[in-house]
């Protein structure tokens, strides 16, 4: 989606969205909803970066048990929206969420998750455990390695490269101005306050901004003197033709996951297809993200990788005014390219869990900067050393899946009012108060 709302950009409004993924744009569909006037910019266009180059699942299985809670809203808002711009239009299913192990410590740890989200888990989001044979059904494969796993029936996927925009045609439509190609460049304060953003195309009177800047929201962070622990993350993803059906299940495994795609093929990745750039950041976070890199790189689940990009973001370093050209207007989209040889290893790893695959063709491959935080959960909180300012980033690669209800709870901390979600576990002030940065990993 490309399209400006029409007219002229406004010289005021009641809030700010500064970022274009679904994030923002579910935050101001449903401030709009609310009546509140609302503009959001985005410096490319909608869904340009990770929000529609994710896998599409929506999931509540496997997810970090602080954020049950919210993925369960989210998958309530999914249906909602779904129903409203049409299921069929963005590839909403119901699949069903199938993690498959051949370990058996593997087994035990999905098996623990059952029972420690018991209770966040209401009636119709039930978690079954599946045996061997169960497994082999639904990959279709007589000699399957797999000695069983869990799913989860209520669990459904979508296309993120047609949802995001359907949903920012919504927003339009309730009210909400949306500008693509339109960076903020920064934010002006008053008596210590919010009171406008300053735009490549001039002010916007204001007195809350909600930042949704995905990869490029700790930069944006450290322009107004605050510190938010963030690294990226390149994932690599690919898809094929049109394929035989094997199931309709998103699947997870050891060696790679898939799920069907809209248009008959699969999106596929390999188990070990991100990238752990070393950027100038990675050196100033590093004690955040000790931990988090002792037991992923050590493990083999991410690679560190020193490219180009390093000095790309030196620049970065320094800061910029607000009447001279930002990186935001440098780079419209990070577009990093995929990894060829993971491309490959993804195809041979699915093709190998089920003859009934057939022989894949790939049609297309790609990449994306995930936003990662030092306990791989996101922010959702207004900040209090900027009256006004609100933050919803650091996603970790679970922000389409939590999408409507991220834009939920945010209009609600806009507006003063509680949210629908106990958002204590995404605050802000973890990152300086002492709190464990422990990531729980299910998946």
């Amino acid at each position: 989606m490309n399209n400006n709302s029409p007219g002229q950009m406004p010289t005021h409004t009641n809030c700010v969205v500064i970022g274009g993924g679904i994030a923002g744009v579910m935050t101001a569909y449903y401030l709009a909803r609310r009546g509140i006037p609302v503009v959001l910019c985005e410096k490319g266009h909608i869904a340009g970066e990770q929000s529609s180059r994710n896998w599409g699942w929506i999931r509540v299985q496997g997810r970090d048990t602080r954020e049950v809670p919210l993925a369960v809203h989210a998958q309530r808002l999914w249906r909602e929206m779904a129903a409203l711009v049409g299921a069929e239009k963005i590839g909403f299913t119901q699949c069903g969420v199938t993690y498959l192990t051949a370990k058996a410590k593997t087994l035990d740890i999905y098996t623990k998750w059952i029972a420690d989200t018991a209770d966040m888990r209401p009636e119709g989001f039930e978690c079954d455990v599946i045996e061997a044979t169960t497994a082999g059904n639904i990959l279709r494969s007589n000699s399957s390695p797999m000695i069983g796993g869990i799913t989860t029936a209520s669990d459904c996927r979508a296309e993120p490269a047609l949802a995001v925009p359907a949903f920012a045609k919504q927003a339009q439509l309730a009210g909400a101005q949306i500008f693509t190609k339109c960076a903020v460049r920064g934010i002006e304060t008053t008596a210590g306050k919010i009171s406008a953003v300053i735009t490549e195309n001039g002010p916007i009177n204001t007195s809350s901004v909600v930042l949704a800047g995905g990869a490029w929201s700790n930069l944006f962070c450290r322009s107004l003197g605050i510190r938010l622990p963030q690294l990226k993350v390149r994932a690599t993803v690919c898809r094929t033709q049109p394929a035989p059906l094997v199931t309709q299940n998103c699947v997870f495994t050891e060696t790679g996951a898939f799920r069907r795609r809209l248009d008959g093929g699969y999106t596929l990745t390999a188990a070990g297809s991100d990238a752990f750039p070393i950027v100038p950041d990675a050196f100033r976070f590093l004690t955040d993200f000790w931990p988090l890199v002792k037991s992923e790189v050590f493990s083999g689940h991410m690679r560190p990788h020193f490219d180009r990009r390093f000095f790309d973001e030196l620049p970065h370093l320094r800061s910029w005014q607000l009447d001279e050209t930002s990186p935001f207007e440098k780079t419209r989209v990070l577009d990093p390219k995929p990894d060829a040889r993971h491309v490959r290893k993804s195809l041979e790893a699915i093709q190998a869990l089920s003859p009934a695959f057939g022989k894949l063709k790939l049609a297309e491959s790609w990449a994306g900067m995930i936003d990662v935080t030092p306990d791989v959960l996101p922010v959702l909180d207004h900040i209090d050393a900027l009256p006004g300012f609100y933050m919803a980033t650091g996603f970790s690669g679970h922000g389409f899946g939590i999408g409507p209800a991220t834009g939920h709870v945010m209009a609600a901390l806009v507006c003063g009012d509680a949210p629908a979600v106990n958002l204590e576990p995404f605050r802000f002030s973890r990152f300086s108060d002492g709190t464990p940065m422990e990531a729980q990993q299910h998946l």
